[in-house]
């Protein structure tokens, strides 16, 4: 059974974060919210929640999963990206947007996409989102709480406790977009809008 933190969206309760923190680090899977919509996450080395976030989702292994990031001197860590890219990044960021960019060896391989060796990155505009992943020291492996045959991702936490009750570790509560980010795609330095979502994607067209 999913265990239910109802967070402050403005001033996010230590305790409670560092609760979810705990599970995190115990290898837990989490729904929370962000600035575009509800995702999953889990840590970076978390075989079993990145293996249950593919099962939640129905997902192949082509399919980008996201490194939420807290800053840029995090997200650097992660990908390549040259100062050109940087710039137009950072006009735009923190944001609805994630961008995909080739990755370092700090990227665990099934994190990959098996041909591009890329990955998606993000820094949200999201209060209780930055304090998880500011506690937890590195980014969370993410990916949109958009279940298979629907249209709209999840965006209320009630409904996603009752839904995934047994699939997931913890919910938290709190205010979420209701659009997926918009997806960059700046693995060859050149942006290429590859969904529309949350996001202005205009900077980039």
């Amino acid at each position: 059974m999913a265990r239910y933190f109802d967070i402050h969206p403005d001033n996010p309760q230590r305790r409670s974060i560092g609760q979810v923190v705990d599970l995190l680090r115990e290898d837990g899977l989490i729904a929370y919210p962000t600035d575009s919509c509800y995702a999953l996450g889990c840590q970076l080395g978390n075989r079993d929640g990145i293996d249950r976030i593919r099962t939640i989702r129905n997902l192949d292994d082509r399919h980008h999963f996201t490194l939420v990031c807290e800053n840029f001197a995090q997200l650097g860590q992660f990908v390549h990206i040259s100062n050109a890219v940087f710039r137009s990044i950072k006009a735009a960021t923190p944001g609805s947007y994630t961008f995909i960019l080739p990755a370092t060896k700090e990227v665990p391989r099934r994190l990959l996409h098996p041909k591009k060796k890329t990955v998606g990155v993000r820094i949200p505009d999201h209060v209780v989102t930055q304090a998880l992943v500011a506690e937890l020291g590195e980014p969370l492996v993410s990916s949109t709480l958009l279940l298979p045959g629907e249209e709209d991702p999840m965006t209320q936490g009630w409904e996603i406790k009752e839904e995934l009750d047994n699939q997931i570790d913890a919910v938290i509560e709190g205010e979420a977009g209701t659009e997926p980010t918009t997806v960059i795609d700046f693995s060859d330095d050149v942006p290429e809008v590859v969904r529309v979502g949350s996001g202005d994607p205009t900077p980039f067209e």
